[in-house]
């Protein structure tokens, strides 16, 4: 993919990625699907592949799951040096958008972080912060669910992308209903994909 990118739209791409900093309630996945809205739909950066594999590559690879936003600023900064094709010389590209989507989601919401949370602590029996602490839960759960939603939509037609919906369904179940490690689910998929199952 190729585009191309002024200087006042990596100054956007910060500016957007630190308003989502500061929504990231539950981690930055909660905000992928406005960051798949923005990047693939608005301002057509990212291919919808593209935008799957990076957030796929993060959760399988070991550390934190913010790793799919460096991913994304990676994939920003590929396509607008000519893509992966335009061979070391895109690499600067690409650390540039690792950089500016990183330093975007991390300084906001780790600023915030640290300061409420050295205020909810000194406020902790107060009836406001207990009540927003137990507000938030349903708030995080939808918007994990939301993300859920789009990376599943990735493949629309139920009918022709059967296996994969119900390879979702019962991953959802399973990580509902036991105990099983995450690791294994994202160990038997990537099998099931390797052997052309889903």
């Amino acid at each position: 993919m190729d585009i191309v990118l002024t200087p006042g739209d990596w100054l956007n791409l910060f500016l957007h990625f630190t308003v989502l900093s500061l929504l990231a309630v539950g981690g930055a996945i909660t905000t992928a699907p406005e960051m798949h809205r923005y990047l693939v739909g608005q301002q057509q950066w990212l291919t919808d592949a593209q935008f799957t594999a990076s957030i796929a590559l993060s959760q399988a690879a070991p550390g934190p799951n913010l790793l799919f936003v460096a991913l994304l600023g990676w994939s920003v900064g590929l396509n607008s040096a000519g893509g992966a094709a335009a061979g070391a010389s895109a690499w600067g590209w690409g650390v540039a958008g690792v950089v500016i989507a990183m330093t975007a989601i991390l300084i906001p919401s780790s600023t915030l972080t640290y300061v409420v949370t050295r205020w909810a602590h000194r406020n902790r029996e107060r009836r406001g912060v207990k009540a927003f602490k137990q507000g938030m839960a349903p708030v995080v759960i939808a918007l994990l669910m939301a993300t859920g939603w789009l990376l599943s939509a990735a493949h629309s037609s139920p009918m022709e992308h059967w296996r994969l919906w119900l390879l979702t369904a019962m991953a959802t179940l399973i990580v509902w209903k036991t105990r099983v490690h995450l690791l294994a689910l994202i160990v038997i998929g990537g099998l099931l994909g390797a052997f052309g199952l889903v």
